[in-house]
């Protein structure tokens, strides 16, 4: 009974992990697109002291950008949102795939063969180098070095 409760448990919890609830008001809660695409009227038109055109042209203008940007995003998400969540959701899959089932194991096949190789160029390096820069060091060890300040 302890082992069907369990495997019960198990199959809610990874139903919950592709139908969690998602946040409706903020909607970008890791911040990717914090300074992207926050354009305001005043980033892209601005008058100079003494050039300023009509009151009533600078606030229709105000508002004729913001509605139009605001209703132009929402029919561009409406239309190719859900065609474009497809093609990503794809492509993340794509690559989640080629990593888990090619390049995690070539990488690791790549560690275990070059480990063969890592060992005997370590025991040349050690052969040949070792007794070399040991009698360098020895030559080099009774060498003293002074400094005198001459005026």
């Amino acid at each position: 009974m302890a082992e069907e409760q369990s495997e019960l448990d198990e199959r809610i919890i990874i139903k919950d992990q592709h139908t969690k609830e998602i946040d409706l008001v903020n909607r970008d809660p890791k911040h990717i697109n914090e300074d992207v695409v926050k354009v305001d009227f005043e980033d892209v038109i601005a008058e100079p002291v003494g050039t300023y055109s009509f009151d009533g042209v600078w606030k229709t203008s105000y508002t004729t950008f913001t509605v139009s940007k605001y209703w132009c995003y929402r029919l561009l998400s409406a239309l190719l949102g859900i065609p474009l969540a497809v093609v990503w959701g794809f492509l993340f899959a794509l690559i989640s795939f080629c990593h888990i089932w090619a390049v995690v194991p070539c990488i690791k096949s790549y560690l275990i063969e070059i480990q063969c190789v890592s060992r005997i160029y370590s025991l040349c390096i050690h052969t040949f180098c070792d007794p070399l820069f040991e009698a360098l060091s020895k030559i080099c060890s009774n060498v003293r070095v002074a400094l005198r300040k001459e005026i």
